[in-house]
């Protein structure tokens, strides 16, 4: 049957949808929380380069505590929070689909996969680090020498033994320390895994991981320009960050996936940056940030990369199973 020349005009000028449309993606909403986790926290940062940067020339708030570090810890870390509940505001969406309900009972086997798998790829990424690189280990970790109680009174021998300390730092890291940062990750998770990610699962699980920690890795740059994690490369350091940011993405957003709740990608992220410096212990002279040996690094990113790969590659690792 064929069509008439009135027909073929309407067809020609009729809207075309996107390909963001024909997936589903509320695209008005994706580009409201960017906006405004963008806006806000680089606002923040702004301001953190406007009173001296990150570094010495930082004014103290507090003794020992330069401003650049309650600014980022708080201010800038928390913009993707505040862009959350402000496009909900904005669009009207309300508390819909928060993904603050813990499940614990019955996921808690994520919530320890979360928590410990990370560790022990960060070790093994500082280990590989070392192997890569050997002049830089120290064997005796010299370095906790310099923590504060290492040392006996009046300079005097070591009231404990540096692979002691060691051990209590990796413990306090491993529970207080990734328990305090949750505190801090909570800013960040509950709005790229809680709200990004989620909008952008009409695309697929995999583009929706890739895409949301690219986003976050480019959030990131206004603070590494300033030094922030790669000190001795900022520039380069702005592009690393952007390979880091997606494969934690792959790692957190797996999680998140399999859970329906913020919590576990929280004490994941939590987790690496508290144990991310376990390395620095047994580190001497100057390796640089780009390498490692923290999981920043692209050789202590290594293990975490392997992972995040073979979550991209799996059939159904990044495919939800259910409410």
């Amino acid at each position: 049957m064929g069509t008439s020349d009135s027909d073929s005009s309407e067809a020609l000028w009729a809207p075309k949808t996107t390909a963001f449309e024909d997936a589903g993606l509320e695209a008005r909403r994706v580009l409201l929380f960017v906006a405004f986790a963008f806006g806000i926290s680089w606002a923040i940062g702004a301001i953190v380069y406007a009173t001296g940067g990150i570094g010495p020339e930082s004014p103290s708030v507090l003794p020992g505590v330069p401003l650049w570090a309650p600014l980022v810890a708080i201010g800038y870390m928390f913009g993707p929070a505040l862009a959350n509940v402000c496009t909900r505001i904005v669009t009207g969406e309300g508390r819909a689909d928060l993904g603050l309900r813990p499940r614990f009972r019955r996921d808690w086997r994520w919530w320890a996969i979360a928590w410990l798998l990370p560790i022990a790829l960060i070790y093994l990424g500082t280990a590989l680090f070392f192997a890569f690189f050997p002049e830089y280990f120290d064997p005796s970790s010299s370095a906790v020498t310099q923590f504060p109680g290492a040392t006996g009174a009046a300079g005097g021998s070591s009231a404990l033994d540096p692979w002691t300390l060691v051990v209590l730092q990796a413990v306090s890291v491993l529970t207080i320390g990734t328990a305090i940062n949750c505190l801090l990750t909570f800013g960040e998770e509950f709005g790229w895994r809680a709200y990004l990610q989620p909008k952008l699962m009409p695309l697929g699980g995999r583009r929706a991981v890739l895409l949301t920690g690219a986003i976050w890795g480019i959030w990131h740059w206004p603070v590494i320009l300033m030094g922030y994690n790669y000190p001795d490369a900022p520039v380069a350091g702005a592009v690393v960050m952007v390979l880091v940011a997606v494969v934690f993405g792959v790692v957190l957003g797996w999680v998140t996936i399999h859970t329906h709740s913020v919590w576990p990608a929280v004490i994941g992220h939590a987790a690496i940056n508290a144990n991310a410096g376990i390395g620095l212990l047994f580190a001497q002279g100057s390796p640089s940030s780009l390498l490692g040996p923290a999981p920043t690094g692209v050789i202590g990113l290594l293990p975490l990369a392997a992972l995040a790969l073979w979550l991209l590659v799996r059939p159904g690792a990044l495919v939800s199973s259910g409410s």
